[in-house]
């Protein structure tokens, strides 16, 4: 069985260039909508090559620290907009799945 971090990093491999998902969402897509705040810290040791900057928060607010800022920059080459007070344009850019394409499931 796959921990739940290693769930999380598969549901980030698929999050579609110009497309973001909050922790929240990753959280409810897992089967556990309660658990945004482990699907954080899982993202805080996300392993290279994956999406991480595609992961907001539900408002579209852009996380990460010093990271932020890096993130921003990503998102806006992969052509997400951004509202006038800097959050992600969630009604153009949010990836409205509510499960993992091909019926898998990763649930517990």
């Amino acid at each position: 069985m796959k921990t739940f971090s290693e769930q999380v990093y598969e549901a980030v491999a698929m999050i579609p260039c110009g497309k973001v998902v909050s922790y929240g969402q990753i959280a409810r897509m897992l089967g556990r909508p309660r658990a945004a705040r482990e699907v954080g810290w899982a993202m805080s040791n996300c392993p290279d090559g994956l999406p991480w900057q595609r992961v907001v928060m539900k408002d579209g607010s852009v996380t990460g620290g010093v990271w932020s800022e890096m993130r921003r920059v990503l998102l806006l080459e992969e052509g997400v907009a951004f509202t006038k007070d800097g959050r992600v344009d969630m009604a153009k850019h949010a990836w409205e799945v509510e499960a993992f394409p091909q019926g898998e499931s990763y649930g517990r």
